[in-house]
C-alpha cells in the first residue's frame, strides 16, 4: 500500500491530492504495530505539541531503544530536537530515519531546511533534488529550490 501511495504521490499535482496523500502515508508512518508503542509514539507527540522537548525526546528514545528499525520514532526524535534548537542531533536522527525510508519526505523537508539554515545551500539543493523525485509538484518546493539557485548564483550564501 505504501509503495501505491507513493507511486500517486510522484504524479500528483492538485495541492490537495498531494496532502491527502501525504496524508495517507503518515498514517502508514505513524503506526507501530504494537500497541505499548503506539501509545508512547502518543506521548511523545503531545510532549513535543507542548514545547516539553526533554520529554519529548525521551518518549521517541525509548521507541527507538524497543524498535530501532521503526523510522518515525527517529523522525519524531529529529523534529524534538529541531524544535529544541540541536540542530546536529535533528541531522543524526534524520539521517537514521532516512537509512529507514529513504522516501521520508517530512525528513527530507526538515534536513533541507536545517542544511539551509547552517549555511549549506549546495547541499540544502541536493536534498530537495531528492525530494523533487518524490513529489514534483509538492507546493513551494519549486520556490525553495529557486531561492537556492539564485543564492548560489549570486554568491550571496557560502558554496
Amino acid at each position: 500500500m505504501l509503495d501505491d501511495l507513493f507511486a500517486q504521490l510522484r504524479t500528483a499535482s492538485a495541492p490537495a491530492e498531494i496532502e491527502a496523500l501525504q496524508n495517507g502515508i503518515w498514517q502508514i508512518w505513524l503506526t507501530t504495530g504494537e500497541a505499548a508503542l503506539d501509545k508512547q509514539l502518543e506521548a511523545g507527540m503531545r510532549a513535543l505539541q507542548a514545547a516539553d522537548y526533554t520529554r519529548a525526546i525521551g518518549s521517541f528514545g525509548e521507541i527507538i531503544a524497543a524498535a530501532p528499525d521503526f523510522a518515525e520514532g527517529w523522525n519524531k526524535r529529529a523534529t524534538a530536537y529541531y524544535q529544541r534548537g540541536d540542530y546536529r542531533a535533528s541531522l543524526a536522527d534524520i539521517a537514521e530515519t532516512l537509512r529507514r525510508e529513504p522516501r521520508h519526505f517530512g525528513a527530507l523537508w526538515g534536513q533541507a531546511a536545517i542544511l539551509r539554515q547552517l549555511g549549506e545551500p549546495r547541499r540544502a539543493l541536493r536534498v530537495l533534488g531528492q525530494l523533487a523525485a518524490l513529489c514534483p509538484h509538492l507546493p513551494g518546493l519549486r520556490e525553495q529550490q529557486l531561492a537556492l539557485r539564485e543564492q548560489l548564483e549570486d554568491g550571496s550564501g557560502p558554496l
